[in-house]
């Protein structure tokens, strides 16, 4: 944020401080490796220093995290990438813990609120350029890195929609991505096979924007994050708010329709035993 607004803002008053980087950087330190640079924010998911593995701790704290990078104004351009060769395993916590009893608002609060807030923070909540880099396979969760503006893939990534495979219908996001992006048809072919989309495929289908050696990726993504800092500040975020309308409308359309269905089929196969 330009410094001669924070002189403004402290004569006027009353403006309620903005998040401190070191403060949401260490808040969230399980779960992601923050660094800053000249108004690029790097995001690099990750678990006790390697992978990250999904659970339901991750997926609250990725809507959390979203909205104070979004709220932070000295955060310019934003990059997501993973650790080491995956971008996601899963946890074995959360594969018992999906088996086991439940708190009585478990399906809202883990099912329905995170997993919605997880895609609308992020698209409705981040105004800043946003790029995303795949640096490997995932058993699933690719769908906020194909929401990025610009998507980088390592070699060795892979998309894929795991839910029907899992006995779940595909709603909470993923399935969104894959419709906008590679047509009706294509995507409901992967939706129900749960077939991995590698690399090549992806660029060939228009998922990602390019395919780069492992060594290559993040630096790529630094070097377009760089350009786009020498654009005007207005002007590049007016960029992101344009890239982004086309979700912001498929998000409003559809997500929650999505999650609702998901959620009534694994109750509904759940009562009927």
């Amino acid at each position: 944020m330009p410094h001669e607004l924070d002189d403004w803002h402290a004569r006027a008053g009353g403006y309620v401080p903005t998040p401190s980087f070191d403060a949401y950087a260490q808040k969230y330190s399980q779960h992601f490796v923050m660094s800053r640079r000249d108004g690029i924010i790097e995001l690099r998911m990750h678990a006790d220093g390697g992978p990250a593995q999904f659970d339901f701790a991750v997926h609250n704290a990725w809507a959390q995290a979203w909205q104070e990078v979004g709220n932070d104004p000295e955060n310019e351009v934003l990059i997501i990438t993973g650790t080491g060769d995956q971008w996601l395993g899963i946890a074995e916590t959360a594969a018992g813990l999906i088996q086991s009893s439940r708190p009585r608002d478990f399906a809202y609060e883990h099912t329905y609120y995170d997993a919605t807030k997880l895609l609308e923070n992020f698209v409705f909540g981040i105004d800043i350029p946003t790029i995303a880099a795949i640096n490997g396979p995932s058993v699933a969760h690719t769908e906020f890195a194909l929401l990025c503006d610009i998507t980088l893939a390592a070699e060795t990534a892979t998309i894929v929609d795991p839910h029907l495979l899992a006995g779940a219908a595909p709603g909470d996001g993923q399935q969104l991505t894959l419709q906008e992006l590679i047509g009706t048809k294509r995507a409901a072919y992967h939706l129900y096979t749960g077939r991995p989309i590698d690399a090549r495929q992806a660029l060939e289908l228009g998922l990602v924007n390019e395919v780069l050696p492992a060594d290559r990726l993040l630096p790529r993504a630094w070097e377009l994050a760089e350009t786009i800092m020498k654009a005007p500040r207005a002007a590049r975020r007016l960029t992101h708010a344009i890239a982004q309308r086309p979700w912001k409308r498929r998000l409003v359309q559809d997500l929650g329709f999505g999650i609702a269905h998901q959620m009534f089929g694994m109750q509904a196969d759940r009562l009927r035993g």
